[in-house]
């Protein structure tokens, strides 16, 4: 009786140690999440039509004061139905509106999408000033020349979540936190040296951010075919009659 006495002691003993640990735990866990803030992601496509604009916003949710030393980078992926025209970032730039770097740093932007190959663009983001934790950028971006579709004359382009990047000359609590792989790339625009930056996790706030753009019809390639054929011959003996009409020759001898 005795023996059968200890062995349920010993049997609620062990019971009670593990549910103690579980608590324990758990309220670590719990601990950690109150004092580790989230990173959320915000994207926005402005504007209408081929030519729009990408605004993306970044919260880092923390409030200590050396989040200030922090700067903020978003690596956008651009699938092939995307550009940036190098020649208006270049302006942008300029005007101190829009800092970002193009991998690789030139780009076709006459190729259609199904000759067009991917694009990745750093972007320097600036401090929001209604809000003291959150970055944000603006990325102007057009949409490529697509093949003609069968039926509904809209093709679908999916914008690849970015990668975020947080360089911060100071340490202080939610740095050590968040979870992040170091990775390299260029301290900024003017000072092209490679720099450590925290490849950091983030939660996206939207749904993926999808484009519809508008192509043509295969089942009126023939129409337009012969709508553009008649246009231009018209159109050439138009200017063929005025050059013969008003024009004026003039016949150049030339002597030995």
């Amino acid at each position: 009786m005795q023996w059968q006495w200890m062995e349920r002691v010993f049997h609620w003993r062990s019971i009670l140690i593990f549910r103690v640990s579980l608590l324990v735990c758990t309220a670590g866990n719990l601990s950690a999440q109150a004092t580790c803030p989230d990173i959320t992601v915000t994207q926005q496509l402005l504007k209408e039509g081929f030519h729009r604009d990408l605004l993306t916003k970044v919260e880092l949710g923390a409030g200590d004061e050396a989040i200030g030393s922090c700067t903020v980078a978003i690596k956008e992926h651009l699938p092939t139905g995307l550009y940036v025209d190098p020649y208006e970032l270049a302006s942008l730039q300029q005007h101190n509106l829009t800092e970002a770097l193009m991998i690789p740093d030139t780009v076709d932007v006459e190729s259609p999408e199904y000759l067009a190959t991917d694009l990745a663009i750093v972007v320097y983001t600036k401090p929001d000033p209604q809000c003291a934790s959150c970055f944000k950028a603006m990325l102007p971006v057009h949409c490529r020349y697509h093949r003609p579709t069968e039926n509904d004359g809209e093709a679908l382009t999916v914008l690849k979540s970015p990668e975020i990047l947080i360089h911060c000359h100071k340490s202080f609590p939610s740095v050590e936190c968040w979870k992040y792989s170091e990775v390299e790339a260029p301290c900024s625009v003017r000072n092209r040296h490679t720099c450590h930056w925290n490849n950091v996790k983030y939660k996206h706030v939207n749904k993926e951010v999808i484009l519809k753009v508008p192509v043509g019809l295969k089942q009126h390639g023939t129409l337009v075919c012969a709508v553009t054929l008649l246009t231009t011959v018209l159109c050439s003996s138009l200017v063929l009659a005025a050059v013969c009409k008003y024009g004026h020759f003039s016949l150049v001898h030339c002597s030995e």
